[in-house]
């Protein structure tokens, strides 16, 4: 993994014909900035132009000349998506992602021109890219992968030191474990999450990720059957009694979302915001 820390507007070559300029949004959440990708040598393609910020957006421009064929979002969280529609008009470029779903959390000034599918192809500069549909984090999020080069981009899918947050209702723990799976069979050696790194062991990545989360699993489980029955409150104390307090904030989100996993496979019910287990 790469050893220098990153910055804000830092500006850095991942691999041939790829770079990654860091948004100027550092926070508690998005760590010294989304990372925005941009790919090509003569014509561009820009990965996750990031927030509606002039002095980013400039700074793209800048980098391409201009000559931006294709704006890409891996999802419309508002860290990831709200520079695409400008920056496309301003490069009459093509608006490529999934639409914005109706939770609330979202970016829904963003429209694509095209809606991706699952396996869906796009050419830059002699580059080709592969849409993969990974829902989980956000139910249309996508990641996009350079096979010739096994390097993958994965928005907030995965993430260099930490792992994400899956917030229902449009945030779907199954969904992303499920996403997690099959990632591991594409030729996938190298992450370049929205944050943070490159991951340079991508597939020990993706089962780290796995194991960690199927181990929250069987905690909330465990939790529940040792306790009785809690709410969300009740329940984020017990099941994250090893996060800093915090925290508990964030990771009720993703309590939550692992207990509706459980309720869809057979293995805890809720009645009146209080949640049980149905094991013995």
């Amino acid at each position: 993994m790469t050893a220098f820390p990153l910055n804000s507007g830092q500006l850095d070559t991942i691999a041939p014909a790829v770079r990654r300029l860091v948004a100027n949004n550092p926070s508690f959440m998005t760590g010294p900035g989304t990372n925005t990708y941009l790919l090509g040598g003569t014509r561009f393609a820009v990965i996750d132009p990031g927030p509606a910020d002039s002095k980013h957006i400039d700074r793209i421009l800048a980098e391409t000349n201009g000559a931006i064929d294709v704006v890409l979002v891996t999802h419309t969280h508002g860290d990831h998506s709200p520079a695409a529609t400008i920056l496309a008009k301003q490069c009459n470029a093509q608006l490529l992602g999934r639409p914005a779903p109706g939770d609330g959390r979202q970016d829904l000034s963003f429209a694509p021109e095209r809606m991706l599918e699952n396996n869906d192809e796009i050419v830059i500069d002699g580059m080709k890219l592969r849409a993969l549909h990974t829902p989980g984090h956000a139910s249309n999020h996508i990641c996009y992968l350079i096979e010739d080069l096994q390097l993958l981009f994965t928005g907030d899918h995965l993430m260099q030191g930490s792992t994400v947050v899956i917030a229902p209702p449009d945030g779907d723990m199954l969904a992303y474990l499920q996403s997690l799976e099959r990632l591991k069979s594409e030729p996938v050696s190298r992450l370049a999450p929205g944050h943070g790194l490159v991951v340079e062991d991508a597939q020990e990545e993706i089962e780290r990720i796995i194991a960690h989360r199927l181990q929250r699993e069987a905690k909330v489980a465990e939790r529940l059957r040792a306790f009785g029955p809690g709410t969300l409150e009740e329940l984020v104390t017990r099941v994250y009694d090893d996060v800093d307090p915090r925290l508990h904030a964030l990771a009720k989100s993703s309590l939550w979302a692992h207990l509706l996993k459980l309720e869809h496979d057979g293995r805890a019910r809720v009645d009146a915001e209080r949640w049980s287990s149905l094991e013995h």
